[in-house]
């Protein structure tokens, strides 16, 4: 079987808060062919493991590892990769996979709002503007 997952399947196997339905998710996710899981889906992942179960930012990334390096997973990994790079520097998830696809897209520099992602993208070296 190929699934796309959704994000409470692997929240349920990653923190096993709901034993029936998280034995359910692994099953799933260990008998799948193939996983597809989109960016939408690791961004609140990431969200949910941090501001839900208190996760440090370091156990996120390692969860979003452990998942890369399953064999039967696809994701946009250069995308996912931008993600860590700015969660693992003290940044947030989504605001990597954001600027990369944007990037990807077309867009020459990321602009926001928001001081911290403009300072994370800059220190990294991606064209990044404050507004």
């Amino acid at each position: 079987m190929k699934v796309a997952v959704d994000t409470n399947v692997l929240v349920r196997a990653a923190v096993c808060d709901d034993h029936a339905q998280a034995s359910i998710a692994t099953k799933v996710l260990t008998e799948a062919e193939l996983i597809a899981v989109a960016l939408p889906c690791l961004c609140e992942f990431i969200w949910v493991l941090l501001s839900v179960y208190s996760f440090q930012p370091s156990d996120a990334a390692a969860a979003i590892r452990a998942l890369l390096a399953a064999a039967n997973v696809e994701v946009n990994r250069p995308a996912v990769e931008a993600g860590l790079s700015v969660l693992e520097a003290g940044g947030d998830f989504a605001d990597g996979v954001i600027a990369y696809e944007g990037k990807w897209l077309g867009g020459e520099i990321f602009v926001s709002f928001d001081k911290k992602a403009v300072a994370f993208l800059t220190a990294q070296g991606q064209p990044a503007r404050l507004l």
